[in-house]
């Protein structure tokens, strides 16, 4: 899982075994991950996250 973008505690990274899927992003941070959709960017599944720390990372990818 090869990691694009590395802000803070968070590695933005994707899997090379996904496919036949719309553009996204996986966010991990230590256990927590979470994946985005990229256009519009949306939560589409999260393992961990709280809250404030999604729109913080939404927040990011919309950067």
């Amino acid at each position: 899982m090869p990691t694009v973008l590395q802000v803070g505690p968070y590695s933005f990274i994707f899997f090379s075994s996904d496919r036949g899927e719309p553009a996204h992003i996986h966010v991990k941070r230590d256990r927590p991950l979470a994946k985005f959709w990229i256009n519009p960017v949306s939560l589409e599944k999260n393992r961990g996250f709280k809250e404030h720390e999604l729109n913080q990372i939404a927040h990011l990818l919309e950067e």
